[in-house]
């Protein structure tokens, strides 16, 4: 079955300019080309989607859908009273909304302790057609030191599970015990590996700029992972711990709070990604929000130094991708970060490339998705207007095709 769709702009995912008077063609679930709008081939169908932009599937490389927003005190009774099959119906719930939003591919970076593989399952349900949901690449556990941001301090983990955390999840100290961290979520169907190399905003035990893993420790679980083939994001609020994350060859620094000059220019040298995660602060200091006071205080420190750090990656020409931490913000809302993005100094349709073509070098799948271009999967939205005149044309997405099938009109 061929399928023409028709629009007045075409964003490709790699140019800094729209095509205009042009066509994607679909043929089954991969695109076949692109051609001058007038030409309709015989036989065809033709959806004409008239003045929007179209674009590849959008892609989130930090996202936690097995995890839905609540506020602070709800979240931690959630933890104590939701069985695993609640937890399976909102991480459902929670794919349709991003896939809605235009996000047809999310990197899913982590577990809370108890959600029983959720992540996994829902990947592959989706991927089989069971429920409609982005196409996943799953972290599984989160993997970090006792008493860590990844140990969900607080004594929520010994509430929520009776026991201490341990490896089984991602619980572990020292070299050979994070090794098997690492081998048991790869054993599970972890299709990368997140660690926690500093302390969080949202932890209760742990300041949010400190080391929690020594170098060597970083080292095995990168080598660990490397070995199977996994790449490696790395929760990373502190400088110092960057630095070491960086030099043991992770593939990406999330968050990068409190990141220096000289760190970003490591990353510039070495090609490390950095994920920004931008609205997640934006929500967690709005007004409204209700957060332990410690937890204000961080998110409020984190803010502050946050907006300078990526201006000066931007102009440093750090490679940054789009991830958005959604979990943090309901889910859906994953196209907000465009408009911080092109805020802090980055062109439209570079904020556009980082969602596209930047995250499918990210995830390693650039042969697959990220462009439109002959032979790559159909993975196509459509905005309103001119999303390069307007990027808050993101948070507007009115047409959604993955892999062929249309999804949203």
């Amino acid at each position: 079955m061929t399928t023409v769709i028709r629009a007045a702009r075409i964003f490709d995912g790699k140019s800094e300019g729209l095509l205009r008077n042009s066509s994607v063609v679909v043929e089954g679930d991969q695109i076949a080309g692109l051609i001058a709008a007038a030409r309709v081939p015989s036989g065809a169908d033709l959806i004409d989607l008239g003045d929007v932009t179209l674009s590849p599937g959008f892609i989130d490389a930090h996202t936690h859908l097995t995890v839905a927003a609540e506020p602070y005190d709800q979240f931690l009774i959630s933890q104590l009273r939701q069985h695993v099959a609640e937890r399976a119906y909102l991480a459902a719930r929670n794919a349709r909304a991003t896939l809605e939003a235009g996000f047809t591919t999310v990197r899913d970076v982590g577990c809370i302790p108890g959600s029983n593989f959720v992540d996994v399952s829902l990947r592959d349900a989706i991927a089989k057609r069971l429920v409609p949901g982005p196409r996943m690449l799953v972290a599984r556990n989160l993997i970090g030191a006792t008493g860590g941001h990844c140990d969900f301090t607080g004594g929520l983990s010994f509430r929520a599970t009776g026991r201490e955390l341990d490896y089984t999840d991602g619980v572990a100290d020292g070299p050979s015990a994070l090794r098997k961290a690492v081998r048991f979520n790869v054993k599970h169907g972890a299709d990368l590996i997140k660690f926690c190399a500093s302390g969080g905003v949202l932890s209760l035990a742990d300041e949010v700029d400190t080391p929690q893993l020594t170098l060597e420790e970083m080292a095995a679980v990168v080598d660990e992972a490397h070995r199977l083939r996994k790449r490696v994001a790395v929760h990373c609020h502190g400088d110092r711990a960057a630095k070491e994350a960086i030099q043991a060859g992770v593939e990406s620094i999330e968050h990068g709070s409190f990141l220096q000059h000289d760190t970003l220019s490591t990353m510039k040298s070495k090609g490390t990604y950095l994920v920004p995660t931008l609205f997640a602060l934006e929500w967690l200091t709005s007004e409204g929000t209700r957060l332990p006071p410690a937890v204000e205080a961080k998110a409020l420190a984190a803010k502050a130094s946050h907006s300078k750090v990526i201006r000066k990656a931007v102009e440093l020409g750090v490679k940054i991708a789009y991830g958005t931490d959604a979990s943090v913000f309901p889910h859906g809302f994953n196209a907000k970060d465009f408009a911080i993005m092109v805020g802090l100094g980055m062109s439209p349709a570079a904020a556009l490339r980082t969602a596209t073509s930047v995250n499918a070098e990210l995830l390693g799948i650039e042969n697959r998705i990220g462009t439109l271009e002959d032979g790559k999967i159909a993975d196509i939205v459509a905005m309103p207007g001119d999303a390069i005149d307007d990027i808050t044309a993101t948070e507007r997405v009115s047409f959604v095709m993955k892999e062929g099938i249309v999804v949203k009109r």
